[in-house]
């Protein structure tokens, strides 16, 4: 549960703050630009340490893997654009954008709170049976999930099929799979990622809508 009474930390901890020596964040940034997986690794140890406990101490550890994936994914796109102006300074920069993303997500569940209807008023009767036209929409979407699933390459899908579909633990994943705990996060991360673009750009087509950035 999140606590919005508790006041907000200025600094995440970071692993680099305990540490006498860190790596050289320039380097780091270079290896990402470049598409070189050791960048990403490098800087994914930081979010499955010191960002995660940040964020677990914020905003609980409920979604607490989607919200370290949500960081990690905004903090690997700012580097590969190049708005990461300042790479020996990238800490700082990580620690501005985590900050801003538990500052929106409090204000989203205080916002919440404040629309929630009084229990008092009694509940709200409605049919929750699925309707004719709701089953034909959730069998055309069952069947866009699983082009899209398709549509990924074979690693990244069957990390997800393991992970969602069949219920696995990630260590059981990674023997299996012969993978290490921080390449499976990371082939986690981008498949999810990638999963979800290509289904809003599916989703945006058939609308007739031009998908978002």
């Amino acid at each position: 549960m999140i606590n919005v009474s508790q006041p907000l930390e200025t600094e995440p901890v970071m692993p680099s703050q305990r540490q006498p020596s860190e790596p050289s964040w320039s380097g780091v940034v270079k290896r990402i630009q470049l598409g070189d997986p050791t960048g990403m690794e490098e800087l994914y140890d930081v979010f499955a340490t010191g960002i995660r406990f940040y964020l677990c101490r914020q905003l609980g550890p409920q979604d607490l893997d989607d919200r370290v994936h949500d960081a990690f994914l905004t903090i690997t796109q700012s580097i590969r654009k190049g708005d990461v102006r300042e790479p020996d300074r990238l800490m700082g920069y990580v620690r501005t954008i985590v900050r801003r993303q538990v500052a929106a997500q409090i204000e989203t569940v205080v916002e919440a709170r404040r629309k929630q209807v009084d229990p008092s008023l009694g509940p709200m009767i409605s049919d929750w049976h699925p309707n004719p036209e709701s089953r034909v929409i959730e069998k055309q979407n069952v069947a866009m999930a699983k082009r899209i699933l398709l549509s990924l390459p074979q690693r990244d899908r069957e990390v997800l099929v393991r992970f969602y579909l069949h219920e696995q633990t990630s260590a059981e994943i990674c023997r299996e799979m012969g993978l290490t705990d921080t390449q499976f996060r990371l082939i986690k991360s981008r498949a999810k990622h990638r999963f979800g673009e290509l289904g809003r750009a599916r989703m945006a087509r058939r609308g007739g809508l031009r998908p978002q950035g």
